[in-house]
C-alpha cells in the first residue's frame, strides 16, 4: 500500500486529537483541518492548514458549506492507478487526499436535551462529515477512513508497522463502520423528525418499522444463569429512562421486573406502592403517607414480597428506607423517584440491593414493542387508566339489582388499575385501596378466581373484585360468593353476560361492566 502522504480531519468529538494529530505529524503527513478542530490544532502548535487553502474558497454560510468541493472530492474520490483519473487530477491541481478523520455533530446529543427546538436539531445535522466519510469509504483501497476516535491507536500501530500505510483489511473494517455509523445517523435523524410530525397530530402505525438499537451493557445473566443477555437502547438514546445508584449488576429479570415496577406506579396519582415479583405485583397499596402504603402493600402478601422489586411513587426519605428494612430482610431492587441524601446513604451500607431513581414517572412512548420468532410487534401503549378515569367513570353500567355508591365505584377502580398489571388470565381482590389477594397468569378465569380467594383468605369478606378480562360462565360467581365478596367489576362482553349477571343477582353480588379489556400477556 502507498504511504500516506495528506490527511484531513475535521471532528465533533475532540477525544485523543491532539496526540493522534501530533503522531501523524512525526510521520510528516500533511494535516488539513476546517473550524473549530483547526483553532485546536494550531492551539496545540500542530501545523495543519485550512482545507480553504485547497479549495481556495472561504467557509460560507456560517459553516453550513466547508468541504463539500471538487477540489475535496475528488482528492478524496480518484482511483489511484487508474490513468483517467490521475490525469483529471493533474489537469485540475486536485491534490490526493489519503486520510480522512471524521467523525460527526452529536445529533443524538441535543435532540435529548431538555426543551430542545426543532432549529437547534436541524443545526446539528452534519452534511459533509458524512458526505466525506462515505466518499472515503467507498475508496477505501486508496484512503484510510477513521471516524471512531477509538480507532486511533490501531491506526498509528499500523501507520508504524506498514511504514506510513495502513493494510488493507484494516481499510476495509474502518470502511465498513463508517457505512454502519452514517447509517445509524441517519436513522436517527429521520425518526426524529417522524416524532416531530406526530407531535403534530394523531400518531399512526409506521408503515416501515425502524428499530435500531445498540449495546448499553451487558447483564450479568438471562432468565437463567446459563443464559448470555445484554440491554439495547434505541438508538439516539444516550440516557436510560432511570439512573442505577448502587448495588450489583442488574440481569435479565431484574430489568424485567422494573419495567413491570415503573407501569405499576404510572398507575397512580395518589401516594402509592407496590411489590413486584416475577413480572406480576404480588401487592399494591395506597395510604396516606408512603410509610402506611409501604405496610399496605407487603402485607397484601408478605410471603412473597420477599426477594422481589419494591417501587413508591414518592420521593424516599431515611424514614421510609428504614421502615422498608424492618418489613423486608431481604428485596432485589428498590425503586425511587428520588433518594433523598440521607435514606440514600442509609440504603447503601445494606448489602445486596440495588437502588434505581426513574425521576418523574412519565406516561412512557406511544408505543409498545415486542420480539417475537416471527417479526417484531408494535400496539398503541396501554395507556394509565388514571388519564382517562373521569371519561371511563361515565361510561361504568351497573348490570345487577344489587348498585353500589361511590365509595364502592372508587374502591372498585383502585381494583381495575391493579388488575391491568397483573398477567392474564388476572383477579386480584381489595380492601381499603390495598389489595388482598392476586390470581395472575392461569389458563382459566376460575382458576384466576379460586388463587386469589385462597390468597386473601377471611379478608375477601366485603371485599372487591376486578376481572381483566370478561367472565366465560357463571361458575366463577360462585366461589366469589362462597370467598364474601361483595361487588365485582370487569369488562362484559360475553355471549353468557346474561347467566353470569343472573348468578351475581341470585347471590346478591354487585356488577360492574367497564366496556374496556386489560389483557396483559
Amino acid at each position: 500500500m502507498s504511504k500516506i502522504k495528506r490527511a484531513l480531519i475535521s471532528v465533533s468529538d475532540k477525544t485523543g486529537l491532539v496526540p493522534f494529530a501530533k503522531t501523524l505529524q512525526k510521520q510528516k503527513i500533511e494535516i488539513f483541518s476546517t473550524g473549530g478542530t483547526l483553532e485546536v490544532l494550531r492551539k496545540a502548535k500542530i501545523p495543519a492548514k485550512s482545507v480553504s487553502e485547497i479549495t481556495q474558497f472561504p467557509e460560507i454560510l456560517e459553516g453550513r458549506v466547508k468541504t463539500l468541493h471538487p477540489k475535496i472530492h475528488g482528492g478524496i474520490l480518484f482511483r489511484r492507478g487508474i490513468k483517467s483519473h490521475e490525469h483529471e487530477v493533474a489537469k485540475h491541481k486536485i491534490p490526493s487526499i489519503d486520510m480522512v478523520v471524521v467523525n460527526l455533530y452529536p445529533f443524538g446529543e441535543v435532540i435529548q436535551k431538555k426543551g430542545v427546538k426543532l432549529e437547534t436539531a436541524i443545526e446539528n445535522i452534519d452534511i459533509g462529515g458524512p458526505t466525506l466519510l462515505r466518499a472515503a469509504a467507498k475508496n477505501y483501497e486508496s484512503v484510510v477512513v477513521v471516524t471512531d476516535p477509538k480507532d486511533y491507536d490501531i491506526v498509528l500501530e499500523e501507520l508504524q508497522k506498514e511504514k506510513g500505510s495502513v493494510s488493507l483489511d484494516l481499510r476495509a473494517k474502518l470502511a465498513q463502520k463508517v457505512f454502519e455509523a452514517t447509517s445509524l445517523y441517519d436513522r436517527m435523524i429521520a425518526h426524529y423528525l417522524k416524532q416531530d410530525e406526530n407531535h403534530k397530530g394523531k400518531i399512526s402505525l409506521p408503515n416501515r418499522l425502524d428499530v435500531i438499537y445498540e449495546k448499553a451493557m451487558d447483564l450479568r445473566y438471562g432468565e437463567n444463569p446459563h443464559q448470555r443477555a445484554a440491554l439495547y437502547r434505541r438508538l439516539g438514546k444516550p440516557r436510560f429512562d432511570f439512573q442505577y445508584l448502587h448495588g450489583k449488576e442488574l440481569s435479565f429479570n431484574n430489568l424485567l421486573d422494573l419495567e413491570a415496577t415503573i407501569d405499576t406506579l404510572r398507575e397512580f396519582n395518589q401516594i402509592a406502592t407496590c411489590v413486584i415479583k416475577h413480572n406480576n405485583p404480588c401487592g399494591i397499596a395506597e395510604g396516606k403517607n408512603l410509610i402506611e402504603a409501604l405496610d399496605r402493600a407487603i402485607d397484601s402478601d408478605p410471603m412473597s414480597a420477599f426477594g422481589g422489586i419494591v417501587g413508591i411513587n414518592r420521593n424516599c426519605t431515611l424514614a421510609v428506607a428504614k421502615k422498608l428494612y424492618e418489613r423486608l430482610g431481604f428485596l432485589e431492587v428498590f425503586v425511587a423517584p428520588h433518594f433523598e441524601p440521607n435514606a440514600l446513604k442509609f440504603l447503601k451500607a445494606r448489602k445486596n440491593i440495588r437502588l434505581i431513581s426513574i425521576g418523574s414517572i412519565s406516561e412512557g412512548g406511544p408505543w409498545d414493542l415486542r420480539f417475537s420468532k416471527f417479526g417484531i410487534l408494535l400496539q398503541d401503549r396501554n395507556r394509565p387508566i388514571r388519564l382517562h378515569e373521569a371519561k371511563l367513570r361515565k361510561h361504568l353500567r351497573c348490570v345487577t339489582k344489587t348498585t353500589v355508591g361511590k365509595k364502592e365505584i372508587d374502591e372498585l377502580l383502585f381494583a381495575w388499575r391493579c388488575v391491568k398489571m397483573v398477567r392474564s388470565n388476572a383477579i386480584v381482590i381489595t380492601q381499603n385501596h390495598q389489595t388482598v389477594g392476586i390470581g395472575a397468569g392461569q389458563m382459566s378465569r376460575v382458576d384466576a378466581v379460586d388463587i386469589a380467594c385462597k390468597k386473601a383468605g377471611f379478608r375477601a369478606e366485603g371485599a372487591f373484585l376486578a376481572s381483566d378480562a370478561f367472565f366465560p360462565m357463571p361458575d366463577s360467581i360462585e366461589l366469589i360468593h362462597q370467598a364474601g365478596i361483595r361487588a365485582i367489576i370487569q369488562p362484559g362482553g360475553s355471549i353468557r353476560d346474561a347467566d353470569v349477571v343472573q348468578a351475581c343477582d341470585q347471590l346478591g353480588i354487585a356488577m360492574i361492566f367497564t366496556g374496556e379489556r386489560h389483557f396483559r400477556h
